[in-house]
């Protein structure tokens, strides 16, 4: 006898979708989480007093508006801001601003704004391609199952249907980088730049590695499942976890929160259950992972439950980021050279040139903190003044690139690492230094401490075309089933991957009611 159908494992955005959708479909379902907020890496945390910080998870920008309507998370509360610009900010004040196909400032040439929107509209043709294999499960491409060889038709025809010109460019353009496809396309070196941080966001790469189009285009699905663009969530990104909790526990979910799974059962040749830290046994037809698969793998179910080859798929599994997170209490607005009132709450990027963010990324490589980064800034509380207290401000940052661990450690490390990231951001915003009421800094083994994914990294492993699609997380747990029966995969190291999207989750959902699974 079970004590539910389905126990999901992380009461992340993924893991609470997963459970909604099995739970809408009659199925008796737990969610179960040892951290006392819902959200995963959509949470808000306070960092002084007063001064709330969506401390992982940034932009609302992937998140699929289908979800929102089929589990009405607008009339569970959740709320999203204005779409953003995205301003790429120049040394000398006069920036180059990004909304939507067009281009201002930073004097941007005419070629180079008729090239911006012939690239965008080719993106979007090889989104909407992709689209089909996102919402749906990856195809693999030797066993005869009909569903994955209808898939397979739909997406021959779709790549015919794209003309001959843009799928000779798809097939090209996936096996370089986004620094040649750069140069191919533009002149301008900050509207290069710009283009490529959507390229290594949450990556170990840099601009000249090889599978950054492919990351690049995962970003760009943003325009094809959101359409209100890049946003932020009001009242921080926790907001969004509360949003889902509410949803899923009105499908019939339990969720229960501060009490993390320790273990995960294993009798015979199948998963029955799961063991809670409290040392308590619950039992189910299915458990169901939203955390990443070496945590799934290695450390629930342990590497003795499986097949050598597997554990060493789970082994070889790459899971590093060079992606850290800065917060920062301000005293007041800060004072960004060329920047005035509602500019200051759009997406501001620090990223001069692509041979820039290389020369960032390449410290990384040797474990090493380089003297120079590139940011991806928001200041919230600007649109959402119940982030800080009246008339103060929290400024966030993504910071590419820092170490999971640098020569000397990290408790040698931080502080001076800290004051060169203010150094570095003075140069935009003088007298930065002076507003600092509280800081922080989360480098990659405090996201994985904090959020429980191996390596710092949110992607739950390296979005790479080896670790893509049919064959994402690795061959044997693809299509959200695991090699271990009972046992599966719901989180960003299924497919299609990472950021704050959704599909993982819905996706999984839909196979398991589909093959039967809980029946």
């Amino acid at each position: 006898m079970t004590d539910y159908d389905a126990i999901i494992i992380g009461a992340g955005h993924n893991g609470l979708i997963c459970g909604a959708y099995l739970a809408k479909a009659g199925n008796k379902v737990l969610v179960v989480d040892g951290r006392d907020q819902p959200g995963g890496c959509a949470s808000t945390r306070e960092i002084a007093p007063g001064f709330q910080v969506s401390d992982c998870a940034q932009w609302l920008q992937q998140f699929d508006d289908a979800v929102v309507r089929d589990l009405g998370l607008d009339k569970a509360g959740l709320q999203v801001g204005a779409a953003k610009r995205t301003i790429a900010l120049q040394a000398d004040g006069d920036h180059l601003t990004i909304d939507g196909d067009l281009l201002r400032g930073a004097g941007i040439g005419t070629q180079d704004q008729a090239a911006y929107q012939s690239f965008r509209q080719q993106i979007d043709v090889f989104a909407k391609l992709m689209l089909k294999l996102y919402r749906s499960r990856a195809p693999k491409l030797v066993e005869a199952d009909w569903s994955d060889r209808v898939t397979l038709m739909k997406l021959g025809l779709g790549l015919k249907m794209m003309g001959k010109a843009n799928m000779q460019d798809l097939m090209r353009l996936a096996l370089i980088n986004i620094y040649d496809v750069m140069n191919e396309n533009f002149d301008h070196p900050g509207l290069k730049a710009a283009l490529a941080m959507d390229a290594i966001t949450g990556t170990n790469m840099g601009p000249r590695s090889p599978n950054t189009v492919y990351t690049y285009l995962h970003r760009a699905m943003g325009r094809q499942l959101q359409q209100g663009g890049v946003s932020q969530v009001m009242g921080g990104m926790g907001a969004l976890g509360t949003a889902l909790q509410k949803a899923a526990e009105a499908c019939g979910v339990r969720v229960q929160l501060g009490s993390s799974v320790q273990q995960i059962l294993k009798e015979g040749d199948r998963v029955t259950g799961v063991v809670l830290a409290d040392g308590s046994s619950l039992r189910a037809t299915a458990v169901i992972s939203s955390a990443d698969p070496t945590t799934t793998f290695r450390d629930l179910l342990g590497y003795q439950h499986l097949e050598t080859g597997m554990a060493r798929r789970v082994a070889q599994y790459r899971t590093r980021s060079g992606t850290a997170k800065l917060h920062l209490a301000l005293s007041g607005l800060p004072a960004f050279s060329g920047l005035e009132g509602k500019a200051l709450a759009q997406r501001l990027v620090i990223a001069p040139t692509m041979d820039a963010i290389e020369s960032a990324f390449n410290p990384l490589k040797y474990s090493e903190c380089g003297p120079s980064q590139v940011f991806d800034i928001s200041i919230p509380s600007i649109e959402d003044a119940s982030l800080a207290p009246e008339g103060q401000h929290v400024l966030t940052a993504l910071v590419h690139y820092l170490p999971y661990e640098p020569d000397g450690g990290w408790q040698s490390q931080r502080q001076p690492v800290l004051d060169n990231l203010l150094a570095q951001l003075e140069h935009y915003a003088p007298g930065l230094k002076e507003q600092v009421v509280a800081s922080e800094l989360l480098v990659p083994p405090d996201i994985e401490a904090a959020f429980g994914v191996t390596g710092g990294n949110w992607h739950h492993g390296e979005l790479s075309i080896d670790q893509a699609l049919m064959m994402r997380p690795f061959p044997g747990s693809t299509q959200y089933r695991t090699a271990v029966d009972g046992l599966f995969l719901c989180g960003a190291g299924a497919h299609p991957g990472g950021s704050l999207m959704g599909l993982p989750g819905r996706n999984a959902a839909q196979e398991i009611i589909k093959q039967g699974v809980l029946s």
